[in-house]
């Protein structure tokens, strides 16, 4: 199962497919998604996920890159079912967003009209642009720059609250995460559709899903850095074992996973 680029998205397409996942990153991170989240896309597509995850580039207008992604993922699914890769029309669809990710998949919800099996939304990040975008808070140059994203937070929490159609939410919060803000969203969208709302705080940061399994091999000596080299690697596996799992089970709680 090899990566496939098509229609701008990067693919990944298992034998026997049971879902279509359509992955949204991080601002900044989001434009190779393919190599910045390869660990967590190719665990999913390994237990059947059919993984589309368009990249993008971040800017001030939230909306049209809302509607960019979601055009582009639109083409690739469509050239998928025309190209028989996947046989299967009726293949739930679910969307999983990480950061700005989350964002674009709400926006998408809010002002769209499309079939989501459910939305997974990590460590959800919805600053103002004074404060998203480091140097204008930095350089105190707030005034100079009279800019805000599209919407602005508050005007996407009002859009959320009143035209997400997506009812079923998984939000994931990392415990040592300083810059979510999961806690504001959950009870936005539990006010919208009680019951179906879950909210689950994971150990890990706010990279945690962009970590990589580090094979790294001691040499005859075994020296510190080994040992912190082993420590890093065992505790971000972890992390990334417990991410993998809870987004599993959300999407399929009767399936096992292949660990």
């Amino acid at each position: 199962m090899d990566w496939q680029e098509i229609s701008g998205s990067w693919v990944l397409i298992p034998r026997h497919p049971i879902a279509i996942v359509h992955f949204l990153g991080g601002a900044f991170v989001a434009t190779a998604p393919q190599f910045t989240y390869r660990w967590l896309l190719e665990q999913l597509g390994q237990e059947g996920y059919v993984v589309i995850a368009t990249p993008f580039t971040n800017g001030l207008d939230h909306k049209a890159i809302a509607r960019n992604v979601l055009n582009r993922f639109e083409s690739v699914f469509q050239r998928l079912h025309t190209t028989r890769a996947i046989s299967d029309r009726s293949l739930p669809i679910y969307g999983i967003g990480h950061s700005m990710g989350c964002k674009l998949h709400l926006l998408i919800g809010s002002l769209y009209s499309v079939e989501r099996a459910g939305n997974i939304l990590i460590s959800y990040n919805n600053y103002p642009a004074r404060q998203a975008i480091p140097f204008i808070e930095q350089f105190n140059l707030a005034p100079a720059f009279d800019v805000e994203f599209t919407p602005s937070p508050e005007q996407t929490n009002e859009l959320v609250a009143q035209d997400y159609e997506v009812r079923r939410n998984l939000l994931i919060k990392f415990s040592k995460d300083d810059i979510d803000q999961t806690l504001n969203l959950t009870p936005v969208l539990q006010g919208r559709f009680p019951n179906l709302v879950a909210m689950q705080k994971l150990p890990g940061n706010h990279l945690t899903p962009l970590s990589q399994q580090i094979d790294w091999q001691a040499g005859e000596k075994f020296t510190p850095l080994d040992a912190f080299a082993q420590w890093v690697k065992q505790e971000f596996s972890q992390d990334m074992m417990r991410l993998k799992q809870e987004i599993l089970l959300w999407l399929n709680p009767v399936l096992p996973t292949q660990g």
